[in-house]
């Protein structure tokens, strides 16, 4: 049997086995990388760039793309280029720094998808109030409270993850170097420590989907209130779309850390990691952002000002 002091590395699992099959993954993941780069990018320069949007609103919005981009590319860059080489290795402290940063960056972003519902519902429902509640201070703690709870938990499962002793080999179900994953490999029943501490961070998840949801049930309250029907059409179009990214994002997450291994499959965690790990980065530059025609504006203008 060996121990974690023994493990030099560990083997994460390909999407598959036939060579044009994996040169077919590293394309398809290579376009998604690059539209999340594109697209979170430009809001980050739209937003940095033009003094207009410097508001409580893109003020976040600009930290999301932040987060998003550090998310996918903390996993999609190693498992492309496994795919291109025909390798699964990852060394041991890369496994580690990348469970710690991925864990940094989700923590971190629902924790400012949190902060952001809560911003939309005084914008919506307390619009008098906005100024006083959302200043350039308030949003700045906020904003630094999302991500310095997400380094503190990603120091907390990384910290009590790599401490196990490994004894069940050095291969994971997975494409990437995700906590019950390692789990699985442990021979002492101190993981269980582990899993206390995933069930009280699921916990806290969950009360922050069910504030996203209470906040975005008053939101909907108040748009039902607006005269024109376009405008509500507007509100409840760019609010369904927010609101099923979140539940996307957070089910799924939630689904792959929490579910009893007897549900537990490889091809299965593949598809949940990658709804949870992939898909949010690439598609919210698109639902929260790319919609507002603040920002659209803002972009023309911006792309407009290389031209001359």
């Amino acid at each position: 049997m060996s121990n974690s002091s023994s493990i030099t590395q560990f083997l994460l699992l390909p999407f598959t086995d036939t060579r044009e099959l994996q040169l077919l993954h590293f394309w398809l993941f290579l376009g998604i990388y690059l539209a999340a780069l594109l697209g979170n990018g430009l809001i980050i320069t739209t937003i940095a760039w033009d003094q207009h949007l410097h508001t409580p609103m893109f003020f976040f919005l600009l930290n999301l793309s932040l987060l998003d981009l550090g998310c996918i590319s903390t996993t999609l860059p190693k498992s492309m280029a496994n795919s291109l080489w025909d390798t699964m290795a990852i060394s041991y402290m890369g496994c580690a720094a990348q469970m710690f940063c991925f864990v940094f960056f989700i923590s971190a972003e629902l924790y400012l998808l949190t902060v952001m519902s809560y911003d939309r519902y005084v914008a919506i429902c307390k619009p008098l109030h906005y100024g006083t509640l959302l200043d350039n201070r308030a949003c700045v703690h906020m904003a630094a409270a999302a991500w310095a709870t997400g380094f503190l938990s990603a120091l907390l499962h990384t910290a009590n993850t790599f401490s196990l002793p490994l004894c069940k080999g050095n291969a994971l179900g997975h494409f990437f170097c995700e906590i019950p994953q390692i789990l699985k490999l442990s021979c002492s029943h101190s993981y269980l420590r582990e899993l206390g501490l995933l069930e009280f961070s699921g916990s806290l998840n969950f009360m922050c989907f069910i504030f996203i949801v209470v906040s975005y049930v008053q939101i909907f309250r108040a748009v039902l209130r607006i005269p024109s029907e376009q405008g509500r059409h507007k509100a409840f179009s760019t609010c369904l779309a927010h609101l099923a990214v979140v539940s996307l994002f957070i089910s799924t997450a939630s689904f792959a850390y929490l579910k009893p291994p007897s549900i537990s499959s490889p091809s299965l965690d593949l598809v949940v990691s990658v709804l949870y790990s992939v898909v949010p980065p690439a598609v919210n530059p698109l639902i929260y952002s790319m919609r507002n025609q603040e920002l659209k504006d803002a972009l023309n203008k911006l792309t407009d000002s290389f031209k001359n």
